[in-house]
């Protein structure tokens, strides 16, 4: 079936309103009319082919929060109306050892993007919520609580997960001490939900100014990590940090600050490498560096039942479809508090 959207035809070319075709609903299938779909800085990477990876036509949109429109025959997690959101992944193996452990994102055959993937059924490229409606297996939808703004929450589904992921696996608890590197999509849930959670937040930024908004979000400490007296305050006295920076920046500063056995977890992808961090602090107060990825149904799935219990949304700036390419451009600037999203229902087509 052909479904109105927001098309990408080519790298060079801004995105347009359009028609692409998806696939018929299938037994296991839920079609959502999209509400809203957040812009993720992802999206604008892919538009632009800028990993080398897109194809087109393509549409982007991962943060996508609807309603079930139509449901497969064999659908019983969801009914007609209900308000649903898809995030990252619309599929995955269902088979290797991660999928079996509930921990889809790291399936080992690779898991199906909801767009820019392939399509099981057809083969053809996957698309995603800047359109009118999506189709997804009813395994990778999530429910949504009612209590939420549903705008609000779209960038959950990517921001909010990415972060409460790395939270929940390394049991990040009240008390403990965590850091939270840059304050934009990623890093704004990353204060909100670590302090919901309990935690002490410091906030590493290199933009004093975002000191009172870091404040307002939770956190309890706010550190210019570009003065190097504030960074030796604050040395060996956190458990853990998310680095949500997604560009390279020397680690070193940022380890000095764990606390023996702590964690520095790198949640931004940079363009290019961060430069080697120095090993000698690592190996003699036996410090890690990771890394993790978005997170699972299950984890998003509890993040958002946690997020409704708390009332924790994202902050976000609405637009239309016919200023996506202007947001894309404000994001490049960083010029944005902290998250766009689109309104489809106010899209033009």
């Amino acid at each position: 079936m052909k479904i109105n959207a927001l098309v990408a035809s080519q790298a060079s070319q801004p995105l347009r309103a359009g028609q692409v075709e998806i696939r018929d609903l299938q037994p296991n299938d839920v079609m959502i009319e999209v509400l809203y779909c957040g812009v993720c800085h992802s999206d604008l990477h892919m538009a632009r082919n800028e990993w080398g990876v897109s194809r087109y036509p393509l549409v982007a949109g991962h943060e996508i929060v609807g309603r079930v429109a139509a449901v497969g025959d064999n659908v019983t997690q969801f009914a007609m109306g209900q308000t649903v959101g898809v995030g990252v992944m619309v599929d995955a193996c269902g088979q290797c050892h991660f999928c079996q452990q509930q921990e889809e994102q790291y399936c080992e055959a690779g898991f199906t993007p909801t767009y820019n993937g392939i399509d099981k059924y057809t083969g053809a490229s996957t698309f995603g919520g800047y359109a009118g409606q999506v189709i997804a297996d009813q395994n990778f939808v999530v429910s949504v609580p009612d209590n939420l703004a549903l705008n609000a929450v779209a960038p959950l589904l990517c921001a909010g997960v990415t972060v409460w992921s790395p939270l929940r696996h390394f049991n990040v608890k009240a008390g403990d001490r965590v850091g939270v590197v840059g304050l934009g999509g990623l890093g704004h849930m990353a204060v909100k939900l670590a302090s919901a959670l309990g935690a002490e937040v410091t906030l590493f930024t290199t933009s004093p100014e975002k000191g009172a908004d870091a404040r307002r979000l939770g956190a309890s400490q706010v550190v210019v990590s570009r003065d190097a007296a504030q960074m030796a305050e604050c040395q060996t006295s956190l458990d853990i940090i998310l680095d949500c920076v997604a560009a390279p920046h020397d680690l070193d500063p940022y380890l000095a600050t764990l606390k023996t056995n702590g964690q520095l977890v790198l949640v931004g992808i940079p363009d290019q490498p961060h430069p080697s961090p120095n090993v000698t602090p690592m190996v003699f107060r036996r410090l890690s560096i990771s890394g993790t990825s978005i997170g699972s149904i299950k984890e998003t799935q509890e993040m958002l039942d946690f997020c409704g219990q708390h009332n924790i949304t994202a902050e976000v700036e609405m637009i239309t479809g016919e200023e996506v390419e202007t947001a894309f451009a404000r994001m490049l600037t960083s010029d944005v508090k902290y998250r766009f999203v689109i309104d489809m229902q106010k899209t033009s087509w």
